[in-house]
């Protein structure tokens, strides 16, 4: 009878990143233009990989869609982060809330099955070469590209239905700048076991399968480059591996500080830094990092920079 008797919440008031004081321009305008970069790098990734036809490879299709996980992403939290930081604090309706919780969801789970295809792709190509151009066929390419956006909008769904069926009432401030499932939970004025049973039982598949499938296959890989007899050969193949291996360290790194050791609730600015640098800072330092260090890339970019030049002469 008491439950029934209290007030329903229909909006939630994010804090975001409280009072800013004088720095409040400042951060809004740094915030934007590492947003802005993000956005630009990784749509210039995707178009360098569509456009060059030397580009047209298992991994860059990978990348490509690495890069667009990342776009979905930032485009789910950031804007409205930046107008949290502009006016101090805003609402969100539940609907609008535990929506964004989802789309947020879904190229996450997808970046995290896209790192293990990735991972794949390494692994054949080094430790079965011979067989690279029979296994990596197109239409493998594309269907494990399809399986990983299908994996990212199917995980989430469970855990966005039980979510729905919650009851907020009374509480609906959320210390944070985006809706995420631990203050959701902590808000609900119901009962949330289904809810932490069911996101345990897809969290199993989603971080701790893809994890430990590229920690395996990177076991074999190294195994296999070690055997190489030329130093050249061992530095070459291992330089096809070393990008991705920094952005599934920084990936699963930032991933489990947040989420499976994240911070203690009298660390709330901690865990708000850490969420900055996984929503704003990787996006832009994955696509940096395939492009400073890796040479095809690097290729592709000199080269439609040399036709730009010998075209601004003509």
């Amino acid at each position: 009878m008491e439950e029934k008797n209290q007030t329903l919440v229909t909006e939630f008031l994010l804090l975001g990143f409280g009072n800013l004081h004088n720095l409040r321009i400042v951060i809004f305008i740094l915030f934007l233009i590492i947003h802005i970069m993000a956005l630009a790098s990784n749509v210039f990734v995707i178009v360098l990989i569509w456009v060059t036809q030397s580009l047209h490879s298992p991994m860059y299709l990978f990348l490509s869609q690495l890069s667009l996980s990342e776009i979905l992403f930032t485009s789910n939290i950031v804007p409205n982060m930046l107008w949290l930081i502009l006016v101090g604090e805003g609402r969100l309706s539940v609907s609008r809330c535990l929506s964004q919780f989802y789309l947020v969801s879904v190229p996450s789970i997808a970046q995290c099955f896209l790192l293990a295809a990735m991972s794949l792709d390494r692994h054949v190509a080094i430790c079965r070469p011979l067989h690279y151009a029979i296994t990596m066929t197109f239409p493998h390419q594309l269907q494990m590209v399809t399986t990983c956006w299908l994996l990212g909008f199917t995980f989430p769904l469970p855990v966005y239905i039980f979510l729905c069926q919650l009851k907020f009432c009374c509480h609906n401030v959320i210390n944070h700048f985006f809706c995420d499932i631990a203050p959701l939970l902590r808000l609900s004025c119901s009962s949330t076991s289904s809810v932490e049973l069911v996101t345990v039982v897809v969290s199993f598949p989603v971080l701790l399968t893809p994890f430990m499938f590229i920690t395996v296959t990177y076991i074999s890989i190294i195994q296999t480059i070690l055997k190489i007899p030329s130093i050249t050969g061992r530095q070459k193949a291992f330089s096809t591996c070393s990008s991705h291996l920094i952005i599934v360290c920084m990936y699963y790194g930032t991933l489990s500080a947040i989420y499976i050791f994240p911070p203690k609730d009298n660390s709330i600015h901690l865990n708000k830094g850490l969420s900055v640098l996984y929503t704003l800072v990787t996006p832009l330092l994955n696509p940096l990092i395939y492009s400073l260090r890796n040479q095809d890339i690097r290729g592709a970019i000199w080269k439609y920079v040399t036709f730009l030049k010998l075209w601004k002469e003509v």
